[in-house]
């Protein structure tokens, strides 16, 4: 066996996205050691995912790093649910941060990179994971990297839940959408929509605007050109903005699957490993952040000796049916998104004047989608208790309350 390094780490994650850097960091916390393979040698300039969603920003400010995150990023009000016109309040819900965070992924990640640097992660680049070994993986070039436990944050091909041979059943792409990061003679914050199509515009800094959307007729895979999205952002909004110099082109579609468990023995999955989705709603990202932690504190206690081993069964248990229900709305979405046809529109227009008029309902779909709806068997998350429990929760440490004991990640124990 041909050793990276002779000492075993506590755990292996594969994958630098912000998933695992939030893990890595979460572990350290807790106490455990921790080594992180990408086989990226440099940082994806492109960012995949935009959007802070409110309870990711409360998991930011439970370990005092949001102030960074909410002095860089947009605060957006307000939300979509399936690309509606009508857009959901934020402002009636339980939290400190009823608004969302538009933030690129890259920056995300530089931030949450360092602080994983801070705690004493090691993040090791340019490192390609093949499969598992005996106790840790085994790299490209015959090299092992030791470890009690692996963790797969490696994305929706993970090499980790295929070798562990963990099923990831769902169904495959039969819608597909363009996005297109480029410079535009009139940048703006817009939405459009109708039967030819919808498209979101969202200003990214730089000079860069970010077009997302679909057509009837978007196909897909395949490498996007330039002409083709001018050709659907004109058919949808009438102009092409002055398109022009373009960052970053792309397909994606609507292949939606689940892993069958987020546990085989030593080995576990979070974020894209364990499920994928259309990337409806901007929830993806903040989902895996929230696997993270839910993990995080679980993993500690039970390599540092302070929990018996079946607490990580738990991990599981309360993020599986989290997974599931991302995979419904984001399905539904999907539908809303795509309705070209008359019938399409006519249930867009019925539901969209409910988001409008019906709060409890515009309420409901919005805690949803900002990840406040979650709960376990132990109960939902707990708010910020007289505006200090935040702050308490920074050691990663359970807590006592009036409301009860609370766990590092923020709900009743």
């Amino acid at each position: 066996m041909n050793l990276v390094s002779d000492q075993e780490t506590d755990v292996v994650i594969v994958g630098a996205g912000p998933t695992g850097l939030w893990l890595a960091a979460e572990l350290r916390l807790g106490g455990a050691t921790v080594t992180v393979l990408e086989t990226r040698t440099e940082r994806d300039p492109n960012s995949k995912a935009l959007t802070i969603h409110p309870r990711t920003i409360e998991i930011l400010d439970c370990r005092g790093v949001a102030e960074t995150f909410l002095a860089e990023g947009v605060r957006i009000p307000n939300g979509h649910f399936g690309g509606l016109p009508d857009r959901m309040d934020f402002a009636v819900l339980d939290t400190p941060y009823p608004f969302t965070l538009a933030l690129p992924q890259a920056r995300t990640e530089e931030l949450l990179e360092a602080r994983a640097r801070a705690l004493g992660a090691t993040i090791r680049r340019g490192c390609r994971v093949i499969g598992l070994a005996d106790r840790g993986v085994e790299l490209a070039g015959g090299k092992t990297v030791p470890a009690r436990f692996v963790v797969g944050c490696d994305g929706t091909r993970s090499v980790v839940r295929t070798a562990a041979g963990v099923d990831f059943p769902g169904t495959d792409a039969t819608t597909w959408g363009f996005l297109g990061d480029v410079v535009l003679d009139e940048p703006r914050l817009a939405n459009y929509a109708g039967p030819d199509g919808g498209l979101m515009m969202v200003p990214m800094g730089g000079g860069i605007t970010r077009l997302v959307g679909a057509t009837p007729d978007t196909t897909g895979p395949g490498e996007l050109g330039l002409d083709e999205l001018r050709a659907s952002v004109q058919r949808i909004a009438g102009t092409d903005f002055g398109m022009r110099d373009p960052v970053w082109l792309s397909r994606f579609g609507n292949a939606t699957r689940q892993a069958v468990t987020y546990r085989r023995g030593s080995v576990l999955l979070a974020g894209d490993a364990a499920h994928q989705h259309f990337p409806t709603g901007g929830v993806g990202m903040n989902v895996g952040i929230q696997d993270a932690h839910n993990l995080g504190w679980k993993l500690a206690a039970v390599v540092t000796g302070r929990a018996a081993e079946p607490l990580l069964d738990t991990y599981h248990e309360e993020r599986h049916p989290v997974g599931a229900a991302l995979l419904e709305h984001t399905r539904a979405q999907t539908a809303l998104m795509t309705g070209w046809t008359p019938e399409g529109q006519a249930l867009r227009a019925l539901l969209s004047r409910l988001i409008a008029t019906a709060p409890d309902m515009s309420r409901q779909l919005a805690e949803r989608l900002s990840g406040l709806d979650v709960a376990y068997a132990t109960g939902r998350r707990v708010p910020n208790l007289d505006g200090t429990l935040f702050e308490r929760l920074r050691t990663g440490q359970h807590i006592k309350t009036e409301a009860g004991l609370v766990r590092p990640d923020g709900h009743l124990a």
